[in-house]
């Protein structure tokens, strides 16, 4: 390693020579298999132009989920079940090292000053990563790791995440341009579901993409435009928020603005542009029910401007024509639980109307209600005739 590490200016292909003659050299007298040989060159490999340990875990697609809780625990997500790494890295120093280049790939920045970072790897793969003083006992690494190709609504009714139904009616709405709001725990599967919504959308649109940090998959769409918020650097460069980049979006024509997740104060932002004639506009949001999607929309509202709640619940009732809120059952399996329609206000509720809703007793997605506001389906439906 520490040749290896003595030779930053050397490229993939030389470092991986240096490895084979090393091994050589390292190799008389020791009985290793030409498959041993392949571990440890990948190993090395791995270690000192990738992200050691985890590059594994990184190029697995059965895993989903990373959890680097110091250099000595490492646990992961593969189809639902959280269990421990068997390997670790060498040493806290080591893990430094790979969360050092992580952010640094992302032009950003962590230290004492700035502990906390949200970042992406190459592969799309989102990262969150905690440092000293805000977390004990070295970094803390979380990695979200997303399928290869983007997961399609047939997949997922083939997963049994939704019915066929109920996949077609929201394909329908989709087209018609009803603004729809996606709620869930964390790990609950909104971005996955965001993107197969997202194939629905007609092709010759012009659609803005708003993101903390970028992992949408959007696909189909020529007339793409993606933006990312951006945190101030020690280079001077200046904080970049959502509520800036969806103010900023509304200039550049959109048809529709996508935002990846909803947190804090522009909240009120995505309300008033939902409400200036983007239909169809989509995003999501932490909640545990579509009742509770209202409340959190209402909080994060006043976050950034004190509003009444009456005006707050008029935007919403106004903004938002469809809920979908996705969860996890017992079975570890990701589904939608319910499908809503926000029919109205009347003081002092939003009013939510339940269209599809999931039975637990037979673990089905059943349909409850009929839409009520009908008029874009019927406008889309009158075009296609």
């Amino acid at each position: 390693m520490e040749r290896l590490e003595q030779s930053p200016d050397l490229s993939d292909r030389q470092i991986l020579e240096l490895i084979d003659d090393m091994l050589l050299e390292k190799s008389h007298g020791w009985a290793l298999t030409l498959e041993m040989r392949g571990a440890m060159r990948k190993e090395l490999f791995d270690s000192v132009r990738r992200l050691d340990v985890i590059q594994d875990l990184i190029d697995d697609p059965k895993v989903t989920e990373i959890m680097v809780n110091g250099f000595d625990r490492i646990f992961v997500e593969r189809g639902g079940i959280v269990s421990r790494y068997p390997k670790s890295f060498t040493s806290r120093e080591k893990l430094e090292d790979v969360v050092q280049q992580i952010v640094g790939k992302c032009n950003r920045i962590i230290n004492e000053s700035s502990p906390i970072v949200d970042a992406r790897l190459e592969n799309g793969s989102r990262v969150n990563v905690v440092v000293e003083p805000a977390c004990i006992g070295g970094p803390v690494l979380t990695i979200r790791r997303f399928p290869d190709s983007p997961i399609t609504m047939e997949r997922l009714i083939a997963m049994g995440s939704i019915t066929q139904e109920a996949a077609g009616f929201l394909e329908e709405l989709v087209k018609s341009g009803y603004s729809i709001l996606i709620g869930g725990g964390t790990s609950a599967g909104k971005t996955t579901f965001l993107n197969a919504l997202s194939h629905y959308i007609p092709g010759d649109e012009r659609i803005i993409t708003i993101e903390d940090t970028a992992e949408l998959q959007i696909q189909g769409i020529e007339n793409l435009v993606r933006l990312e918020a951006r945190s101030a650097n020690m280079e001077g460069g200046r904080q970049i928020t959502i509520r800036e980049l969806i103010k900023t979006a509304l200039r550049m024509r959109p048809n529709r603005i996508i935002v990846g997740e909803v947190r804090q104060e522009e909240a009120i932002d995505l309300l008033q542009a939902w409400n200036t004639g983007h239909d169809g506009s989509i995003g999501t949001l932490h909640a545990n029910s579509t009742a509770d999607m209202i409340s959190r929309l209402e909080t994060m509202v006043l976050m950034g401007m004190q509003l009444p709640l009456e005006a707050i619940r008029r935007q919403i009732a106004s903004g938002v024509d469809i809920m979908v809120h996705l969860g996890r059952r017992k079975d570890k399996k990701r589904r939608v639980l319910e499908i809503s329609e926000v029919t109205g206000y009347a003081p002092p509720e939003v009013l939510l109307q339940p269209l599809y809703r999931w039975d637990d007793k037979d673990s089905v997605l059943r349909r409850e209600n009929q839409l009520m506001h009908r008029e874009k389906l019927e406008r889309m439906r009158g075009y296609e005739a």
